[in-house]
């Protein structure tokens, strides 16, 4: 991916959404994961997301990979109430994938399943006479599928993650579809996604 100021190398890591990707979306989606791997490592980058977006049929899927500190400020388990509360409002947002992204009204798409994974976030906190661990640049992995009744009339994609979330600077996208594959940059005074690869 695009390494930016604040790049922290990291390890890839197995996300369990793309197994649940059908035929034609998951071959493209890996295909473009593998071409732009060959390019660049994988880099952690404040204020930068990465996002796969696949339209295959009625079927449209994301998958988000953003650092925490873009979302929440810090990238460790919450270590007070008031950052629990923080995490856990997170979560519940990142959840509600029907008002972070919009399609087209036409293609009368619905989300269909929502995905959120943060070990950070999500894990228990460790006893409290267990060795101290290491801080990571920790992410949050999100995926949503939406089923449309119109897919023909599906051709944009507003993304609302800028206006959720201010630390966001800007998402790096790479699209697969039918038509082709293509790869987008999306920044805060542009949130809207061209589902045409070939725009």
């Amino acid at each position: 991916m695009n390494a930016l100021l604040k790049s922290h190398a990291r390890p890839a890591r197995a996300i369990s959404w793309r197994s649940a990707l059908c035929g034609s979306i998951a071959i493209a989606a890996a295909g473009l994961a593998q071409a732009q791997a060959a390019d660049n490592p994988h880099a952690h980058v404040h204020g930068l997301a990465q996002m796969d977006v696949a339209v295959s049929g009625p079927t449209l899927s994301l998958h988000l990979e953003i650092p925490l500190d873009s979302l929440i400020g810090f990238e460790r388990r919450p270590k007070n109430a008031a950052e629990r509360k923080a995490a856990d409002a997170l979560l519940a947002r990142m959840k509600d994938g029907g008002k972070l992204f919009v399609p087209d009204a036409a293609a009368q798409c619905s989300l269909t399943e929502a995905l959120i994974e943060s070990e950070a976030l999500q894990s228990p906190a460790p006893a409290a006479n267990a060795p101290a661990a290491e801080e990571a640049h920790a992410d949050l992995d999100a995926s949503y599928t939406f089923t449309c009744r119109a897919p023909q009339r599906l051709t944009t994609l507003r993304v609302g993650l800028f206006d959720a979330f201010k630390r966001l600077d800007q998402i790096e996208t790479q699209l697969a579809t039918d038509a082709g594959q293509a790869k987008r940059t999306l920044k805060r005074a542009n949130p809207q996604l061209s589902l045409n690869p070939k725009l």
